[in-house]
């Protein structure tokens, strides 16, 4: 504690407001308190803090407070911040994305549903939000197959008669662009599209048995049979979802789970009293925090990102001095009624166990997957370390390979892999300058001696960082030329090579080889490097020899550069054309003048050229 930090915590009045940690002029925390002068002094003065607020006052070197004049201010006041300024140690949540919904506006006269990334104040009726846009293209694909709703974007009614379309063919749509049907026939059609998205399937299930019942007593039987397939579409729908509650509910269920180092979130909801997704938030360094305060700094991000409160909201245990405050919060974010619940038991204790099930089952699938990763990328960095004797663990791993055609097209490749994971931003590519033909020895050498020289570039914008350690691609005598060519420009970092036949791992100065258990993570590693620098140097290698291999006929002309032969192609349209055009209609041609005309006329007429320079012989 700093005499900055000493001075202003004598001043700290009993107030509620917001604090902002700093670390020199940054801020790293942003808090809230019924008391400032009670909660600030805990961070300097407690000796007791869970591991995250440890690390966070003992990068503090500054901190400003706001005043506020209620609780529900400073609640407000705390999520404005936050999103302002995204401090490191608050809960951030990095899913911003807008969950989609269904829209319908009734306005229309001839309405048709849609998909929306926000819920607006617009006149119109939204359904949703739905988990993801493969769940609405899913209910999208229900309605147009039980519900003949337009989905074009004509604005009707229109004037004049119009063709029926494709979908009006096929019973996909009523046809109110062309008259097929009233205004009241297609209102009536979306009344039952309004109850189905609320979830009264019932509603709609009797009406449809109904109007078949009637389109069969009437001999109907096509129509009637379309009406028995919608039937048992909706059935088979219903079906497929679980029923959670009966009374219509609609409900975001939240639930917390930790491991002592990191926690996850889990929200699930429930519309229409039916399940219809759920979302896992992993939470870093949140730990050993309180489950409590965890999940109430949750929630408050979940909904400040642009998404909109449940009528009720369910979690399994808040602090209680702020669950008014939240309650009140919640309903302005909503712009209606809240209630936030604590279930103890019966079925909303039941969902939120289930939410605490989901939350443990996401925690330890990441868990495991972040295990995997580290075992593929710095767990297989350090074995490496081990294998081929290295006092510290590289960080910086460079693979290189040649690349060439019968010596044509000679090129190289730079990879880097940082912790284990490719760095492409950092990956370079050499076109071999100092010989032709095929001398991979001669090519590493050359590209080594360039790269290592940018290490000492005079202007440090040009200098590059050493390596920790070098892949070539080759045994011994690659090796060798690699190596020679590194201490000459002046560097010396651990280097060694790979043999492709078994995978042999070669050291400068060591005769015998390494050989490595096929199944280690070091092994699978090394070769994702020299494979990635082996993809990178030939699709260079291909992409030049490909423009080396386009060469268009007009090339050849003397004296006719680029734009002039574009200029030409863009005015005669093919060279066929060119080659038929006399003096005069060259010379007139964009860009040209008589010289270059000449020469465009010489190349394109040879044997005239050669029987005009026969008679000039002849005629000596």
């Amino acid at each position: 504690m700093n005499e900055i930090i000493a001075q202003k915590l004598k001043l700290l009045p009993d107030s509620p407001g917001c604090y902002q940690m700093k670390e020199n002029g940054k801020i790293i925390y942003v808090g809230k308190a019924v008391n400032l002068k009670n909660r600030v002094r805990s961070y300097f003065h407690g000796r007791d803090h869970t591991p995250k607020v440890a690390a966070m006052v003992s990068h503090v070197d500054d901190f400003d407070i706001l005043l506020c004049r209620t609780n529900l201010e400073a609640l407000i006041l705390e999520c404005n911040l936050i999103k302002l300024h995204r401090p490191y140690y608050n809960i951030l949540l990095k899913d911003d994305k807008h969950y989609p919904y269904i829209r319908l506006d009734l306005r229309e006269p001839f309405p048709r549903v849609a998909l929306a990334r926000r819920q607006e104040a617009d006149g119109g009726r939204y359904f949703g939000p739905y988990i993801g846009a493969t769940a609405v293209r899913e209910v999208l694909e229900a309605l147009k197959k039980l519900f003949p709703l337009r989905t074009c974007s004509h604005r009707l009614p229109e004037h004049g008669p119009k063709r029926p379309c494709m979908n009006y063919e096929i019973g996909r749509c009523l046809g109110p662009c062309c008259g097929k049907c009233t205004e009241e026939e297609y209102r009536a059609v979306v009344q039952r599209v309004l109850r189905f998205l609320e979830g009264r399937y019932q509603d709609v299930t009797a009406g449809i048995e109904k109007d078949m019942r009637a389109a069969a007593a009437a001999l109907q039987f096509e129509k009637a049979a379309r009406l028995r397939d919608q039937l048992r579409d909706i059935q088979g729908l219903m079906q497929r979802q679980q029923a959670i509650q009966t009374s219509g509910a609609e409900q975001d269920v939240f639930a917390i789970a930790q491991d002592g180092l990191d926690a996850m979130a889990q929200v699930m909801y429930v519309r229409g009293g039916k399940m219809v997704g759920g979302d896992a938030f992993p939470l870093p360094r949140e730990g050993k925090e309180d489950p409590g305060e965890v999940l109430f700094d949750f929630i408050v991000q979940f909904y400040d990102n642009d998404r909109r409160p449940a009528r009720e909201v369910l979690c399994p245990g808040l602090p209680e001095e702020i669950g008014a405050d939240l309650t009140e919060w919640l309903r302005r974010v909503r712009g209606g009624a809240v209630t936030l619940t604590v279930p103890q038991r019966g079925d909303k204790r039941a969902l939120t166990l289930l939410a605490e099930k989901n939350a443990r089952e996401a925690l330890e699938k990441r868990n495991a997957k972040m295990q995997v990763h580290y075992e593929r990328t710095v767990g297989a960095v350090e074995e490496l370390a081990r294998c081929i004797g290295l006092d510290t663990v590289p960080r910086r791993i460079e693979g290189y390979d040649i690349s060439n055609t019968q010596g044509q097209q000679n090129v190289a490749s730079m990879v880097v892999f940082l912790d284990g994971e490719p760095a492409p931003k950092e990956y370079r590519r050499y076109r071999i300058k100092s010989f032709e033909g095929a001398n991979d020895f001669a090519a590493m050498n050359e590209v080594l001696s360039r790269r290592f020289r940018r290490c000492f570039a005079q202007e440090e914008k040009d200098r590059w960082p050493l390596p920790d350690l070098v892949l070539i691609d080759g045994g011994p005598e690659q090796l060798s030329f690699a190596r020679d060519a590194m201490l000459k420009a002046g560097a010396d970092v651990p280097m060694f090579g790979l043999a492709k036949r078994l995978e042999e791992i070669f050291l400068p100065g060591r005769e015998d080889s390494i050989l490595i258990d096929h199944h280690s993570p070091a092994l699978h590693l090394i070769q994702r490097i020299r494979d990635e620098a082996h993809r990178f140097a030939i699709t260079y290698h291909r992409g030049l020899r490909g423009k080396a291999s386009v060469h268009s006929a007009l090339e050849d002309i003397p004296g006719v550069g680029p734009n002039r032969r574009r200029a030409l192609l863009q005015y005669f349209k093919s060279v066929k054309a060119i080659k038929e055009a006399d003096l005069e209609a060259l010379r007139k041609a964009p860009g040209m003048n008589a010289p270059a005309a000449e020469a465009v006329y010489a190349w394109a007429h040879p044997d005239e050229g050669e029987n005009q320079e026969g008679q000039g012989r002849g005629t000596v």
